[in-house]
């Protein structure tokens, strides 16, 4: 009998992504998707829900399933957690999971992972699993970066390595060396509307920049490995960007052929930069 995988879906593309290279290997699996985390399911495929307040139950049951391995993908956002919801079980780990909701992203995703492993299960990455979402070094567009666009891709690279540092964001968009926003708390999408609707308004119109994402160093690259998608270009050029840079082997294109796509038809770059 083969291993089962289960994946724990957040919101977005991925989980369905990693559900469908497990099924095109063969492989079985289970989804079980965090309350208030919807994962896009055009396929409709067939889900179970937990909450975070229940996670020994979720454990119990991904063993009676016969899962050894567990993948994370999609986003998901820290939430109190409710008394009330709490069972008997899940409360023997709350010494562990309360400190460390506490603490950074990264410290919170460590001790998430360390729970899981303590009950006997491996944890694989979502690029593990689906290998293909890594795109290897290059320029994948028909727009190339300028002189001004490299420089600008290094600085942003070396704003990311000190936000990583602090446990912060892991993007920044930089425009003729000047930083105009980093990513925190509410995330890429937040950080590129805000470039478009606040400091557009302060620059002068078609001064380009670029957005650069990258994974924080020494991330637990298994749980919270970077991705972009159409939606990410899209977004850069209402900003008025010229391009999107990412760290090559650390960050994921969601559905690819469709954001090239997207980036060729804004006339945006899409570097895959080594680190």
């Amino acid at each position: 009998m083969r291993d089962v995988t289960a994946i724990i879906a957040g919101r977005g593309a991925l989980p369905a992504l990693v559900a469908d290279s497990l099924g095109r290997q063969g492989a079985p699996f289970h989804i079980f998707e965090l309350d208030g985390f919807a994962m896009d399911n055009p396929a409709g495929l067939p889900v179970e829900r937990f909450i975070l307040e229940r996670l020994a139950l979720l454990f119990n049951r991904m063993h009676d399933l016969g899962v050894t391995q567990v993948v994370f993908a999609g986003a998901v956002a820290r939430a109190a957690l409710d008394p009330e919801r709490i069972d008997a079980q899940t409360a023997a780990l709350l010494p562990q999971i309360l400190p460390a909701l506490q603490q950074g992203d990264d410290a919170t995703l460590r001790a998430i992972l360390q729970l899981f492993t303590e009950d006997g299960f491996q944890i694989a990455g979502a690029h593990e699993i689906a290998p293909d979402l890594l795109p290897e070094p290059g320029i994948l567009t028909a727009s190339q970066p300028g002189p001004v666009d490299e420089t600008d891709a290094a600085r942003a690279a070396e704003i990311v390595r000190g936000l990583g540092q602090l446990d912060l964001g892991q993007g920044a968009v930089v425009a003729d060396g000047l930083c105009l926003a980093v990513e925190t708390l509410p995330g890429t999408d937040a950080m590129l509307d805000w470039v478009a609707d606040v400091a557009g308004k302060k620059r002068p119109i078609g001064r380009g920049g670029v957005f650069l994402k990258a994974p924080k160093p020494g991330q637990e690259r298994r749980i919270d490995l970077p991705a972009i998608g159409p939606d990410t270009l899209a977004r850069a050029a209402r900003a008025g960007l010229n391009g999107v840079v990412i760290e090559a082997s650390g960050v994921m294109i969601l559905n690819r052929a469709e954001t090239v796509a997207e980036a060729d038809r804004r006339g945006l770059f899409l570097w895959v930069r080594p680190a």
